[in-house]
């Protein structure tokens, strides 16, 4: 019998966005997920994550009915006990309805990520805010600082498109870990390796599987990249692979960055970031006579403090060589910015008040735990509906989450697909539908297309989509939209019609919609995307965010990081894992397996100066908490550097706290983020 192959599109990482063929077995299971052979971007690769999916789909730990919680916070199913659709979205509508009635709409917060990347099912929980009048949320917890530090030199989020990697003669991997994370990238680089012999240099803090591989390894230390850049850029002056014309036709101010560089050099440089500055002054020398250099700028960025100061001073570089002139030349961090979609009747944007105020979803734990800088003078949020995201694991000061969570004038409602530490301390469980168990609708940051999937099965047992629930609940509440009264589908038709796309069906039958620019827009050769047209080394960074103090007017090292100190002389990086997506896969037992338990990857000369071996515990602390886990010798990292792979669940840890304990929730300048990989921290041996 042949196989039953359905399109898909995964929606599980937002630069990559796989168009995905997935075998059906029945109504309800799947069998092998491939990337799609004939897109020319996933190119018929997938991640083993994904590629393993079924491991997730049919897992036998998945939700399947809603749970009524009806013993302690934190204790799993052994809490819960089964009830209908029908009574637990009552329950869940008459406690948001009497907490509004007690303190205001305000008191109401949903709360949402990136579980899923559909517009639809994970954005339309805005629609229920907005009509409500429930606080706002600011998303901050992943691409903030990057955005803002892209955006503040180029003007729009986009860049040259990644299929163009294969036209490069020198490729530069920046803040990012392809070969983990964004599989597909390794494709088109392998090609320009090639096919063209280009170098692909790695800059990262650690020896990193894309570091690994890689011609070149640039090992700053964490969140000195700034001072790298600036260091490459003096260099290009000095040794004249500046272009003059492009700089004069298409940037701000040349001459005065020029000026401010003169102090910048590699030994400089090489201070702060712990790179020799011979190293500096070759790389420098490399980019500066390839005309056809491109830079993939990766979300690292978005983890420090100094994340937007040192995108910015990075985006600067192909500007001074004026690689954006060239096929295969420029940079890319993200093309999400110029799909110019409607998402109004998604999100109910036409109803949202303005003057309702905005929570930081990043600092979850102050904001439970009564913060008021978070709070201002509104009431405390005393009810939580929480989709597509599992805070009691990913969030910053991770004891203060867990504090706020077990308040006892705190309801919260959590839809989700699996017990996670987050729906353990929920009073009411919904089960969720995973993608291949509904329709939506996807962009992407990695490449140019726009994608729509169809369910490829059924939803196991009772499981609901978001969709459904947020609907379910607006009846109950009395919020008045019409995106309440639609389909998915008509929902995903009405937004591509008012945004000049094709509609749902078409695109379906196409199977994905390329949404690129031209040469010339692409490559900005008609000017960058904002006033003046220029590409700016001199940003506004105050106009850009409420947190601008010490953001520097030109490139440089700002002093914003959390520095080692005698105190605290480690600096940790909480970096992702290749077999997990945040918390997200790790409920499967290939990726626990590959990843075996929480490791820290210490300098073989600290773990002797310690006096630690491999498997020794160790102790991680700082003045926000501290965690024992397994120490491990690495010769890829900077003495006085801690790197800890995960997101691994609370649980995973020997006193039940994770590595978001030591993680601080304080907003990265100038507009917010969260610094998952810049904490200062003490090591000893537990």
């Amino acid at each position: 019998m042949p196989l039953d192959i359905l399109p898909s599109v995964c929606p599980h990482d937002c630069p990559s966005t796989c168009s995905l063929e997935v075998e059906r077995l029945d109504t309800h299971r799947i069998g092998r997920v491939r990337g799609a052979a004939d897109q020319d971007y996933t190119a018929g690769v997938v991640c083993a994550k994904v590629a393993r999916y079924a491991e997730r789909h049919n897992h036998p730990d998945r939700l399947t009915v809603p749970l009524l919680r009806v013993g302690p916070k934190g204790q799993g199913m052994a809490a819960y006990k089964p009830i209908s659709w029908n009574e637990a979205l009552d329950r869940v509508a008459e406690k948001f309805i009497e907490a509004e009635r007690r303190l205001g709409a305000e008191t109401v917060w949903p709360y949402f990520y990136a579980g899923t990347m559909g517009l639809v099912q994970r954005d339309g929980i805005n629609r229920l805010r907005h009509a409500k009048r429930y606080s706002g949320q600011l998303s901050t917890i992943c691409v903030m600082l990057s955005d803002t530090g892209w955006v503040a030199g180029v003007g729009e989020k986009r860049g040259v498109d990644a299929r163009e990697i294969a036209q490069s003669d020198l490729v530069v991997v920046w803040g990012g870990n392809p070969v983990s994370t964004q599989v597909n990238v390794m494709t088109h680089i392998t090609r320009a390796r090639k096919e063209r012999g280009a170098p692909l240099v790695v800059v990262d803090p650690y020896r990193t599987p894309t570091a690994l591989v890689a011609d070149i390894h640039l090992m700053p230390r964490p969140g000195t990249d700034g001072a790298l850049a600036c260091a490459v850029m003096h260099e290009l002056f000095r040794q004249g692979f500046a272009d003059r014309d492009y700089l004069a036709r298409y940037t701000d101010c040349p001459q005065e960055l020029e000026a401010h560089l003169q102090s910048r050099p590699p030994e400089w440089a090489a201070a702060i970031t712990g790179v020799p500055a011979d190293r500096i002054r070759s790389f420098a020398e490399l980019y500066g006579r390839t005309k056809r250099s491109y830079i993939r700028v990766g979300y690292g960025f978005s983890r420090s403090r100094n994340g937007s100061a040192n995108l910015h001073a990075v985006s600067c570089l192909p500007a001074i060589t004026g690689a954006w002139q060239y096929p295969g030349g420029g940079a890319l961090y993200s093309n999400a910015g110029f799909y110019g979609l409607d998402k109004t009747m998604i999100e109910g944007l036409d109803v949202r008040d303005p003057k309702v105020r905005i929570l930081d979803m990043s600092r979850i734990g102050p904001v439970l735990t009564g913060d008021r800088q978070d709070l201002g003078e509104g009431p405390p949020v005393t009810a939580l509906l929480i989709q597509n995201t599992n805070p009691m694991v990913v969030c910053p000061e991770g004891l203060k989450v867990r504090e706020g969570f077990m308040r006892d004038d705190l309801f919260t409602c959590v839809h989700e697909q699996f017990m996670t530490e987050t729906a353990a301390m929920a009073d009411v469980v919904l089960p969720a539908t995973t993608f291949l168990e509904h329709d939506d609708i996807y962009l992407a940051g990695g490449h140019t297309y726009l994608q729509v999937a169809r369910k490829v099965v059924e939803p196991l047992a009772e499981a609901k989509t978001n969709h459904f629930v947020i609907c379910e609940l607006a009846k109950r509440l009395g919020a008045e939209h019409p995106g309440f009264h639609m389909t998915e589908w008509e929902l995903i038709d009405q937004m591509l019609k008012a945004s000049n796309k094709p509609s749902a069906d078409a695109l379906a039958a196409e199977r994905w919609h390329d949404c690129a620019r031209s040469f010339e827009e692409g490559h900005f050769l008609n000017g960058f995307p904002q006033p003046g047209g220029r590409f700016r080394f001199k940003p506004d960074w105050k106009g850009m965010g409420p947190w601008h103090k010490g953001m520097p007017a030109l490139p440089d090292h700002p002093h914003l990081i959390e520095e080692a100190t005698a105190e605290h002389p480690f600096r940790l990086v909480a970096a992702p894992a290749r077999t997990f997506l945040n918390s997200t896969f790790t409920e499967t037992p290939g990726s626990r397996q590959r990843e075996v338990r929480p490791t820290a990857l210490l300098h073989p000369t600290d773990c002797e100066r310690l006096g630690l071996a491999e498997g020794d515990r160790v102790r991680l602390g700082n003045r926000r908490g501290s965690v024992v886990i397994h120490a491990k010798p690495f010769d890829g990292l900077q003495p006085g550097v801690v790197i800890v792979e995960g997101i691994w669940p609370n649980g995973a840890f020997e006193e039940g706290q994770g590595i978001n304990a030591l993680i601080g929730a304080d907003p990265g300048p100038p507009k917010g983020g969260a610094c998952f990989h810049d904490s200062a921290v003490w090591v000893r041996p537990a």
